[in-house]
């Protein structure tokens, strides 16, 4: 059975075989091994860094799931609750502080759900990878070094 690109995504799985695991630990809140990520996929072998630096644009998916996660429990809050914008009515602060305590509990799940976005967003999903060789990238080169 093959997972769709939402669970591959939100199981951290190889955008290309939807398979192999990306990173090395299963547990977000290891912290030594937060983004720690395998080299190649283990299934595949896709390279899981694809180029040099590969991983600064995750900042902007995870400024995204950032905003996406205030806006949503701001208006789950604002449902839920029906606070009005009063100058007595201080209920605005529980959800304020209560959201920003929360997304600093979730920042490693976030950290990893924006690095599993990005690598999805550039390498693409092929059914028939295993009789199917690799597209070239820079890390795929023995002689490539890093200065």
């Amino acid at each position: 059975m093959t997972r769709n690109i939402l669970s591959s995504i939100l199981g951290n799985r190889c955008p290309r075989c939807r398979e192999g695991k990306l990173f090395v630990s299963d547990n977000a809140y290891h912290l030594s091994d937060i983004t720690k990520m395998h080299e190649k996929c283990e299934i595949c072998g896709q390279p899981t860094e694809i180029e040099v630096a590969f991983y600064v644009g995750t900042g902007y998916v995870s400024y995204a799931l950032i905003v996406a996660y205030f806006v949503s429990t701001f208006v789950a809050w604002k449902v839920l609750i029906g606070m009005t914008f009063d100058l007595d009515d201080n209920r605005i602060f529980y959800w304020m502080f209560g959201s920003i305590g929360l997304v600093i509990l979730l920042q490693p799940i976030f950290m990893r759900l924006s690095r599993s976005i990005w690598i999805a967003m550039f390498v693409s999903y092929n059914s028939n990878w295993k009789n199917e060789p690799l597209e070239y990238n820079e890390r795929m080169d023995d002689n490539f070094k890093e200065h």
